[in-house]
């Protein structure tokens, strides 16, 4: 099953428009724009204080689906257990997260908007700002009266975990020197930010801080862990129809497959390995700053992550965290041990197949440490006590006095090179557990009868870096004044990847109209050496594009895409103080939402990999296959939890969702093609004056085969030229052509037993 619309490497897209009604709608999207104004200090809004002064939720318990919900809050609240205000707050410590899900859940099970938001203003200026934060937006996600609303983007509502220290220093500093001085000429300050890189080089790997540190990436990151947060339980909040297991695996298999493209475009090779009893490499700096003025952790190069090294001079007592190094060994020990044997236990002793058709649902479930995994106190968490270890996080003497890492933030997770490595391990399993599980792709399997993919074309791919505005005004203080009436603006510029706007074509013959679904993966051609990888060996680092269902008609097809208008990616979302605005001017006219501003997604900036200026070879694999639809509940607006995404029943990744044994096979369907292009990497002064002069001579690149030059063809002159490439795919004798004229013979295949050499 795959997303039309969402999720992974997608997000949804301006392809939707919500109606949010008319009036109330617009007025309760206001609101939730108001209580993620200035989380750091208290609301000042006249009816916030007055609400947080004489709510008490407590009192009101028959308002509360679940009272239990509020006797579990009231508990930490009244007992004084109650993370306090000022305090750094991080879903990966237990403690915390027990109080985040007991605020989350007095959230979701009030009964009304009425009582939520009495509820939410409470909690704005009583409860500590950071799991406030989270809480509500997990509410506000699975909430099913809120859940189309959109949030505002959380590199605004919280700068101080996307933007590097220096900037929130200058902000801070700027807002210090012209506290008061607004005239009416007054239109705030604009900084200019960079990414560490560009003065710190603790390790070769800080040249690819522009991908790791971007905010749309990571704030993609941040939101997936809101729509499927590993804690949540998915019987209680109906997460059964979203297959969270596979889609654990698929989402960081994706992610990996995207950075191992940006490390080409950069002369880096494969992900590093790791090995627990091995000093650690890579070090990280996060150039990151606490709301409190602490500095987020730092590892060094090569960091020893023994227990006796790792917590030297540390008060150990009874805090597991100290002991991650031992519970990383176990847990993972246990992961293979269920691999091998295929099958695990439950609580109760009783067995679970792994070896069917749920089995990779079950070990997603169950190597991400969820409450829906068969075991969880068996099985463990190991992510979190890995991100703990790797982090190299200080081990905390009370709960309330705690320093995580990156690693300990979904916000900043990304930015640390040890992330991918972590998340490389863990793949791993699913690696073997596919090997070992499923069978290989025959022709059988993948060939669409009657239907022939005859030819691809793209236009030229080009990147650069353009500058991207957001506002910065959260990390600063106001004055009650100042808060109510947004007199202070400041604003961060940061050049951010982008790409030329581009076309791609794709002609088809059909024998009879049919719906079909239509896929095209992006992947890689040549290792960091020039060295061509072939596809069994590469299969898991393909990236899905685009993926859509298409009508064919009967005869000669030719679907075209603008890269624009392509579903799988999200658009920059709208700034908060942009779409408070706009809520402010709605009275009785509808008010919509863009669809994007209420999903999360890939950013469509890094559609393609950075490139080069001599340009960088990467492909594209296009597969054609017979719609097979996701029996779901629908819904007009996608939820999660109904599956209503899904676009079809396919497994994730499909054709690449398992081991690629016979590769011919892949090149030679009909209903499939490869195509190779390069990647062009340019300033964006060139990329502006190529709109007139600059790129005019060579808009297209398309592929080549057979030796025939296909140059720009239209649909009618493709269709006349009946050459070399039918012979080819009737005889069936060699590998498809393609590529400035170049003959492809891939390299023998090894067996996927001696790839995957355990």
């Amino acid at each position: 099953m795959r997303f039309l619309l969402v999720a992974l490497l997608a997000g949804l897209c301006a392809a939707v428009s919500v109606p949010n009604g008319t009036g109330y709608q617009a007025s309760r999207q206001k609101e939730i724009y108001r209580l993620f104004k200035y989380v750091n200090q208290p609301s000042y809004y006249p009816d916030h204080i007055e609400i947080g002064k004489s709510y008490r939720f407590y009192e009101n318990k028959a308002e509360y689906t679940k009272p239990e919900a509020v006797e579990e809050f009231y508990n930490y609240w009244y007992y004084g257990k109650a993370l306090q205000r000022g305090e750094i707050f991080s879903v990966f410590y237990q403690e915390h997260l027990k109080q985040a899900i007991a605020l989350f859940k007095l959230f979701y099970y009030a009964n009304t908007w009425e009582t939520f938001y009495k509820t939410a203003v409470w909690a704005r200026n009583n409860v500590n700002e950071g799991m406030y934060l989270y809480s509500l937006s997990v509410a506000l996600i699975h909430r099913p009266d809120t859940y189309y609303y959109a949030l505002p983007p959380i590199y605004e509502v919280y700068p101080y975990y996307f933007y590097n220290s220096e900037v929130i220093q200058e902000a801070q500093f700027y807002k210090q020197m012209y506290r008061g001085q607004y005239g009416a000429q007054y239109n705030g300050k604009t900084i200019y930010a960079n990414y560490s890189g560009y003065y710190l080089n603790l390790h070769p790997e800080q040249s690819l801080s522009y991908f790791t540190e971007d905010v749309g990436i990571n704030s993609f990151y941040y939101y997936y862990n809101l729509y499927y947060p590993y804690w949540m339980n998915g019987e209680e909040f109906n997460l059964k129809y979203d297959n969270r297991g596979e889609l654990f695996y698929y989402m960081y298999q994706q992610i990996l497959a995207r950075y191992y493209l940006e490390r080409i475009s950069n002369d880096f090779g494969e992900i590093s390995v790791y090995n627990w009893e091995v000093p650690f490499e890579t070090g990280y700096y996060p150039s990151l700053t606490y709301p409190s003025g602490a500095q987020f952790p730092v590892r060094p190069n090569y960091a020893h992550l023994y227990e006796y090294f790792y917590n030297y001079g540390q008060k150990y007592g009874s805090n597991k965290y100290a002991y991650s190094y031992s519970y990383v060994q176990d847990y993972e020990r246990r992961i293979r041990d269920a691999i091998d044997s295929g099958y695990v236990m439950t609580k109760s002793g009783q067995v679970v197949e792994l070896f069917t058709q749920e089995g990779i649902n079950t070990l997603g479930n169950l190597i991400e440490g969820n409450p829906d995994s068969p075991y969880y106190q068996y099985y463990g968490a190991y992510q979190v006590f890995a991100r703990h270890l790797l982090g190299y996080s200080f081990t905390p003497i009370s709960y309330h006095k705690l320093y995580p890492s990156a690693l300990e933030h979904f916000e900043t997770s990304m930015r640390d090179p040890a992330f991918y490595q972590l998340y490389k391990k863990l793949i791993t399993f699913f690696f073997k557990f596919k090997a070992q599980h499923y069978k290989y792709y025959t022709e059988r399997d993948l060939v669409y009868e009657g239907v022939e993919v005859k030819n691809v074309e793209f236009d030229r791919l080009v990147t650069y870096f353009d500058y991207y505005y957001a506002d910065l005004s959260s990390a600063v203080y106001v004055t009650p004044e100042e808060f109510v009436q947004d007199s202070f603006k400041v604003q961060v510029a940061q050049q951010r990847l982008n790409h030329k706007a581009f076309t791609y074509k794709v002609y088809v013959d059909s024998q009879t109209e049919t719906e079909a679904v239509v896929k095209v993966f992006l992947g890689p051609k040549y290792d960091e050496y020039g060295r061509y990888i072939n596809l069994t060996e590469n299969w898991m680092n393909f990236v899905q594009f685009d993926h859509f269902v298409y009508k064919l008609k009967s005869g000669q097809n030719v679907i075209t895409r603008n890269s624009r208008e392509i579903y799988n990616y999200m658009h920059d979302r709208t700034s908060y103080y942009q779409g408070y605005q706009k809520v402010m001017g709605v009275q009785e006219e509808q008010y919509t939402t863009k669809g994007n501003q209420y999903w999360f997604g890939f950013p469509q900036r890094y559609m393609l990999p950075k490139g080069s200026y001599g340009g960088v070879p990467y492909q594209f694999y296009v597969f054609v296959a017979k719609t097979v639809p996701y029996k779901t509940q629908k819904a007009d607006v996608p939820m999660v939890g109904t599956g209503s995404q899904y676009v079809d029943a396919y497994p994730m990744g499909y054709p690449f969702d398992r081991p690629v044994y016979w590769e011919k096979v892949f090149y030679t369907i009909p209903n499939a093609y490869m195509y190779e292009t390069k990647v062009y990497h340019r300033d964006s002064d060139a990329v502006n004056y190529s709109q007139q002069e600059y790129y005019r001579q060579k808009q297209y690149y398309p592929a080549q085969r057979d030796n025939t030059n296909t140059k720009n063809y239209n649909s009618q002159q493709y269709y006349q030229q009946q050459n070399a490439n039918q012979q080819y795919k009737q005889q069936g004798q060699q590998y498809k052509q393609y590529g400035y004229g170049q003959q492809y013979y891939p390299k023998p295949s090894y067996g996927i037993d001696e790839y995957f050499n355990y």
